[in-house]
């Protein structure tokens, strides 16, 4: 085994950058998060990850065009790495195992 998985908050950022492809920045990301989750992600929690995940090889970053809209600023873009889908493929089959034999809906309507 001992590949490192990627914590649930890190799982949910990798899955959002790859689910954005080509226009996953800083922005989208947060909204993606938040629509999927129906949880919000502040932007320092979210670069902080980011970054994290850049230096675990699992994200690429590159710098866009500067852009008008934003002052002349460039956009960082990020890109999950095979690196990255092959984490969250190993975390993905942890959980399956966890969750193989049980059925939580019996146990929810239970009360």
């Amino acid at each position: 085994m001992g590949e490192k998985h990627p914590t649930d908050v890190e799982q949910q950022i990798l899955l959002a950058v790859w689910r954005l492809e080509d226009a996953a920045y800083g922005v989208p990301i947060q909204d993606e998060l938040e629509r999927l989750t129906g949880r919000a992600v502040t932007a320092g929690a979210l670069y902080t990850t980011l970054v994290r995940l850049e230096a675990k090889g699992w994200l690429r970053s590159s710098m866009g065009d500067p852009t008008p809209e934003r002052g002349g600023k460039a956009k960082r873009y990020f890109s999950i790495t095979p690196s990255g889908a092959r984490a969250l493929q190993v975390a993905r089959e942890a959980m399956d195992r966890l969750w193989d034999g049980l059925d939580a809906a019996a146990l929810v309507n239970e009360g």
